[in-house]
């Protein structure tokens, strides 16, 4: 009687639960109308338009290595075949114009938070009230008052002028160590240790135009280079390798926040590309050229130069900038990526170690170190590439490794973003 009666039970909970399904269908994803596995989406809304001022490098098979004879560079860096995903990459290196997105945003941030420009969202956390943060007037007394904690202090002004102070505009930087822990085998390790927070500051180092260059006089590059309206489409630099890994994250997070106010799913995040993606990139598919424009030589059949680098014996203006030049200067390469030689070089966020090629996979190559402030400078090396407007042509191959201090800013380093996005997935407009 009891096997009865609950038999009974479980076959009207099961066609109750049945009718209610078949009746909101299978938009909940727990027990779709047919009883038939289907699998469940994590969102049906997920297509985002396509990255803007990205091109796609589509999949491929390169020989990563000296393209040329340089017997003591193949005698710890041989050439090697690799494969490598596709991926979106910025088609020029981030300009002032864009970085000055990052620093005001970063800015207009904390000064709303002092002033109490903050809202409360769904989860209970406090945000920034953006339409009353956009109301900010920088000039008004009363506003400079209420967010004097990141003005200058008295004894730093110049003719008593009250100025943002760029050593406490910093970035919150939150980030998980997706390789320590995957290396750790300890399940009762809490999330949180591979949690690293910091805070970053993230204004460019302008005095690098004079520290970089002994007996030179550079200083109106320091003055103007990142504030006046001339320079706003040429690469960013001052930036050190923190900095830039800190424009990536926070240009995730805008992204996605806008992704999520649409409710469409959150996509893969902004990052430096490795080494081996940058060098794959600037190849633009030629497997074996030295230059992205295919080479072997630095001037077209008219004589004219390819890159903004230092030709000659030290001819600066001959490419037609004494420094930097815009972004988006000189002839893209077979991918659709402009200046991947010269004009600045570019941090990649791969560590520098001179026998890496050895050590590393065939399968998107990569080897990293994220270096604390107690490591040895040895560690803290990160690799650029591409040379610059100060390097002589052997800079500009494609094959060729240079590096640089994390935590160092040149005048002539800059940088640009990849996005781990499918090409399918990006919607073109």
């Amino acid at each position: 009687m009891n096997n009865k009666f609950f038999s009974l039970i479980a076959l009207a909970t099961t066609a109750l639960c049945y009718s209610s399904c078949k009746s909101s269908g299978s938009k909940s994803g727990l027990l779709p109308a047919d009883g038939q596995l289907h699998g469940v989406a994590p969102s049906s809304n997920w297509a985002m338009p396509r990255p803007f001022g990205m091109v796609y490098v589509p999949s491929g098979t390169f020989h990563m290595g000296p393209s040329d004879e340089d017997p003591n560079y193949s005698y710890y860096a041989s050439n090697k075949s690799v494969s490598i995903s596709g991926f979106w990459m910025d088609a020029t290196e981030i300009t002032n114009n864009e970085y000055r997105q990052f620093t005001n945003w970063v800015r207009d941030s904390i000064a709303a938070k002092l002033m109490g420009f903050i809202k409360q969202g769904q989860d209970g956390n406090e945000y920034v009230d953006w339409k009353k943060a956009a109301t900010i007037k920088w000039g008004d007394k009363s506003t400079i008052e209420k967010i004097d904690a990141i003005i200058v202090t008295p004894d730093n002004r110049i003719f008593g002028k009250k100025e943002i102070d760029a050593s406490k505009i910093e970035y919150q930087s939150e980030t998980f160590d997706y390789k320590a822990a995957a290396q750790n085998r300890d399940k009762t390790v809490p999330r949180s240790a591979f949690i690293v927070k910091q805070k970053i500051p993230i204004y460019p180092d302008t005095l690098c135009w004079v520290r970089d260059f002994a007996y030179s006089y550079n200083e109106p590059m320091s003055r103007k280079y990142y504030i006046h309206p001339a320079y706003g489409n040429y690469p960013v630099v001052g930036v050190n390798w923190k900095q830039a890994t800190a424009f990536c994250e926070w240009r995730s997070q805008y992204m996605n926040a806008y992704l999520e106010s649409k409710k469409k799913l959150q996509e893969s995040n902004y990052r430096l590309p490795t080494e081996a993606q940058w060098e794959y990139a600037a190849r633009g598919g030629r497997n074996e050229s030295p230059y992205p424009w295919g080479g072997p030589y630095l001037r077209n059949k008219k004589g004219c130069l390819l890159a903004n680098f230092k030709p000659g014996r030290g001819n600066y203006p001959e490419d037609g900038g004494f420094y930097t030049v815009r972004s988006d200067a000189y002839w893209p390469n077979d991918f659709g990526l402009y200046c991947m030689s010269g004009n600045v070089a570019e941090w990649t966020s791969s560590l520098f170690y001179e026998a890496g090629y050895a050590l590393q996979h065939d399968m998107n190559p990569d080897i990293r170190w994220n270096a604390k402030d107690s490591d040895p400078p040895r560690m803290k090396r990160k690799t650029i590439r591409g040379g610059s407007w100060k390097d002589v042509g052997y800079f500009l191959q494609t094959s060729t490794r240079a590096y640089e201090y994390q935590d160092t800013a040149k005048s002539y380093i800059g940088f640009r973003c990849v996005l781990d996005l499918p090409a399918n997935t990006a919607k073109r407009k």
